[in-house]
């Protein structure tokens, strides 16, 4: 983790990335997040936090997406969620125990801001409107994931599978088209499938005119009947 902050590359009062807590802050204090941050690049596929690691910086995504996992006793992976840019990586971790209790990596490549723990806490406790955006952030994270996860459990492979194509859609890309950010096996690890078995839906679905799709470029088709698959498993 990144402890020096003295040589800081830009000023966070320039920056086109910045999130909605961080936009309420006046210019003076933005001034003191660039003196307790610093900015860097990942690559696809390298790690960001490792889990069971403590939290000594906060990880701001500026772009890019991100996947937040937990790794199970056979080393398999469980991904909990896609994060993608604007957001703080790790702040469960950071009101709880001080240990990541999940793993981050890059899905693209990713710039991140590293932001000092103390200072953050302090930006927290001393400015109530950007502690209650935060409050907000985490509390969306949290329903959101605990609605789909209460999906999973009462759905069907056809209707995962339905809803995380409209979560990628809807969600994440905002988009009709878009590019899967990973393959085939984490898509199905995502939805808590076999990858034959997610594969095979994805294929029926191009057949049905659900969707089209090339490699890991998918486009939705029928947003409708997708809709009606997921409500109803």
């Amino acid at each position: 983790m990144i402890t020096d902050f003295s040589k800081i590359s830009n000023s966070c009062n320039d920056c086109k990335d910045i999130g909605c807590a961080a936009a309420i802050l006046q210019p003076a204090m933005l001034d003191q997040v660039s003196k307790n941050s610093r900015e860097t690049s990942f690559r696809k596929g390298d790690m960001l936090i490792q889990a069971g690691s403590m939290t000594s910086n906060i990880i701001y995504l500026k772009s890019g997406l991100v996947k937040e996992y937990v790794t199970n006793y056979d080393q398999r992976e469980k991904i909990l969620q896609i994060v993608k840019q604007h957001t703080y990586l790790g702040l469960s971790s950071l009101f709880g125990d001080r240990v990541n209790h999940y793993s981050y990596s890059a899905l693209t490549d990713v710039k991140v801001c590293y932001i000092d723990v103390a200072f953050f806490n302090r930006l927290v406790r001393e400015n109530g409107n950007f502690a209650y955006e935060i409050l907000v952030m985490v509390s969306r994270d949290s329903l959101n994931n605990f609605h789909r996860f209460m999906n999973h459990t009462e759905k069907k492979v056809y209707g995962r599978v339905a809803e995380a194509l409209l979560y990628f859609s809807g969600m994440i890309f905002e988009r009709d088209s878009f590019e899967l950010p990973f393959t085939r096996q984490e898509f199905a690890d995502l939805i808590g499938v076999s990858r034959e078995s997610a594969t095979r839906v994805l294929l029926k679905f191009q057949g049905e005119g659900l969707l089209s799709m090339q490699g890991r470029n998918i486009k939705v088709e029928n947003q409708v009947m997708l809709e009606k698959i997921s409500k109803n498993g």
